[in-house]
Parts: C-alpha cells; structure tokens; sequence
C-alpha cells in the first residue's frame, strides 16, 4: 500500500496519489462532450485535508459516491490542470470509497487549485525542416 499524501505536497506532475480528505463542497454537475462524441456528467467537489483543499473533477458514477461533510479515501488519483488550475482525477484506474478514519480538522486557506501554473502548448513547428531544405538542393 501507498504512503498517504499530503494536499500540500500535490503538485502538476503528482501521480499514484493516496488520500485521506473530507468533502467540504460538491458543485452541480455539468453535461460535457468528450473527444469520441460521447456526452458525460462532470462535477468539481473542492476536498481538504489539514494542509490544505484542492478541486476534484469527478466524472458520472462517482458523483454520486460522496457527500458533503464525508471522509473518502482516494487511491491511485493523479493532478492534471484545467485552464492553468490543479485539479485532482481518480480516472480510470484510481478509486474513492467512504472512510472510516475521519478528517477533523481541514485548511481551507491552502486552496492549491488557486495557484496558477503555465500551460501553453507548444506551436508545431517541423523539426529541422531548413536543414531539409538544403540537403535537397545539394542533390
């Protein structure tokens, strides 16, 4: 079994995470259309710990599994970031379930959602097409 984390210690390259967190709100669920067409429920539920809170996007199924006021252990969840924002996923290899440990107290000034990080995709650029262009004339 993983070492259980920390919200603290979460960052954008966070992977293979455990968590002990309470939820502390749920937000209403919105209708989404993903890349293959299919249309999906997806809610952000802001969860914490003592070290601090994160956003947690929560997709179908799964929202339906927590509660406001509710200690969930989370196994196996990773950070992505949506619009330059942290965001914690359990995807499809990951899990929550209700625990039996309870989270007393939680840090809600340490929202780390509320940090922005860079996310600029990189422009296509061909890799080293003018050197291409040279070796085709020296022909």
């Amino acid at each position: 079994m993983s070492e259980i984390r920390k919200i603290e210690d979460l960052n954008p390259a966070s992977k293979g995470i455990d968590l002990l967190v309470k939820v502390l709100e749920i937000n209403p669920a919105k209708e989404v259309s993903t890349r293959d067409g299919k249309k999906h429920n997806v809610a952000e539920v802001l969860v914490g710990d003592d070290t601090g809170c994160v956003l947690m996007s929560l997709w179908d199924d799964n929202i339906n599994k927590v509660q406001v006021g509710q200690t969930i252990s989370i196994k196996n969840a990773y950070i992505t970031l949506f619009k330059g924002s942290m965001r914690l996923n359990i995807g499809r290899y990951g899990s929550l379930e209700p625990s039996s440990e309870e989270v007393t107290e939680v840090n809600t000034e340490n929202n780390i959602s509320n940090r922005s990080y860079n996310q600029q995709i990189p422009k296509f650029r061909p890799l080293y097409r003018n050197d291409y262009k040279k070796s085709r004339r020296r022909r």
